[in-house]
């Protein structure tokens, strides 16, 4: 007889029960198995039991999304998609910045939360042994894939798990341009049209972190590359 114990577990922190009930289903249809809370505090709760995805809705009774985003980032680097009643950059921003992976605005199709779940799942999946030992480096940049570490000069850079993601794929495709499409595709894996507002929110922090040492151009029209290095700084220490 078969069991769900080797299914992938999503908890889904929303305290709206019509709206928990309809991702439960979808998600339980999909062949996950599904855990529920209604507030930040049972949310946080919850993820001490280490589910593979948190579906996070930024409006909650007591702690908001952006809380208990911020709590889960100090021990977890779990992925998170945070759910949004309001389309405003700023939440979207704010939510990003504190290490949310994705985020859907409501009302939004229940079937493309499963197609994004499916494929924030497959990016973070410990499949990707050919990067751990890979180091790029780009002027005074330094990303070192098996680390997930980003320096400046000697200084470490906190980026969230998809602004890591976003940067290497830039760097790793130095000389191309790549379309708002392409790195939606390659980052976050989504194989249908999507909401290109994920990448340019991700560049926008990127650059805001990384100031004079971003690399990240934008061809109008089109997408994103990768200026040409500068000289590295003198300040880096011998490796």
């Amino acid at each position: 007889m078969t069991t769900q114990a080797s299914s992938p577990t999503i908890l889904v922190v929303e305290d709206e029960s019509s709206i928990a009930s309809f991702v439960s289903l979808y998600l339980k249809n999909a062949g996950y198995t599904v855990r529920t809370a209604s507030t930040g505090a049972a949310g946080l709760a919850e993820a001490a039991n280490n589910p593979a995805l948190i579906v996070l809705d930024l409006m909650l009774p007591d702690l908001d999304g952006i809380e208990v985003c911020k709590r889960i980032r100090q021990t977890s680097d779990v992925p998170i998609l945070m759910l949004t009643a309001r389309d405003e950059d700023v939440d979207k921003i704010i939510g990003l910045e504190v290490g949310a992976d994705d985020y859907l605005t409501k009302p939004f199709n229940p079937r493309e939360l499963v197609a994004r779940i499916k494929s924030i799942l497959r990016r973070s999946a410990p499949n990707r042994r050919d990067l751990e030992t890979e180091v790029l480096e780009h002027g005074d940049l330094r990303i070192d894939a098996g680390r997930r570490e980003v320096k400046v000069v000697n200084e470490e850079i906190q980026l969230a798990p998809k602004e890591f993601d976003l940067l290497w794929e830039l760097l790793d495709h130095r000389g191309l341009v790549l379309t708002r499409d392409q790195l939606l595709e390659r980052v976050w894996g989504y194989t249908f049209a999507g909401d290109t507002r994920t990448v340019d929110v991700h560049v926008r922090q990127l650059r805001r972190k990384l100031g004079d040492a971003s690399p990240i151009v934008t061809v109008w029209g089109v997408g994103y590359k990768v200026s040409p290095a500068k000289e590295a700084s003198r300040e880096h220490a011998p490796a």
